[in-house]
């Protein structure tokens, strides 16, 4: 048995399970947002803001730890980067929501809910994987349904703007439409981000 002479500080895990949850939460949130009648957008968005505010106080909470902590369970970067990507997906997603408050649409593009589903389904991988970061076992699965999603979401995204420019829709829902797709795109991608730099430790403590 290996005995650490000076103890890590594994608080740490408990944060990024906390950002992960929230990151869940958050994409839970804005589905419910795309899947409505958009009546009451003031609301939904409202929710959002308080994932992005628990969001930024997680992401804090972890740099003062980092800054106060003199051995971490792992390299202090990867601890930043893991922390910033995870606020990252939250203010994406905060992101999506602005852009639907300023585009005064008054009807849904059920694409968009296909979309949100795509991102639960990454943010409940993620949460996965945050509960298995501080064991690092067994984290291939989720690292490998992440990457399975995010291409589910390239090819539904690409079959959004297909539509968008069919002729379907007039000039002007195409830009508002087209930057709402996109911003949610992103944070799809961004997902993908906290997974590959969660592979990263992973394979660095190997």
């Amino acid at each position: 048995m290996r005995f650490k002479m000076v103890p890590t500080d594994d608080r740490f895990f408990g944060l990024f399970r906390d950002a992960a949850g929230n990151v869940a939460e958050c994409s839970r949130r804005l589905r419910d947002v795309l899947g409505s009648d958009f009546t009451d957008l003031a609301t939904g968005h409202a929710r959002i803001i308080e994932c992005e505010q628990l969001g930024d106080e997680l992401t804090r909470d972890i740099v003062r730890r980092l800054n106060s902590t003199f051995v971490t369970p792992f390299d202090r970067e990867d601890i930043h980067a893991l922390a910033e990507e995870l606020d990252d997906v939250v203010d994406d997603m905060m992101a999506v929501s602005h852009r639907l408050q300023l585009a005064s649409l008054d009807r849904p593009l059920p694409e968009l809910r296909d979309q949100a589903d795509v991102l639960v389904a990454m943010a409940d991988e993620t949460v996965a994987l945050m509960q298995r970061l501080e064991s690092m076992k067994n984290v291939q699965p989720h690292l490998d349904a992440i990457d399975r999603l995010e291409s589910e979401g390239d090819a539904l995204y690409r079959r959004t703007l297909a539509r968008l420019f069919s002729g379907e829709f007039d000039a002007l829902d195409v830009i508002r439409w087209k930057d709402i797709v996109e911003a949610l795109e992103a944070a799809l991608n961004t997902i993908e981000d906290v997974s590959n730099v969660v592979e990263s430790i992973v394979l660095k403590h190997a």
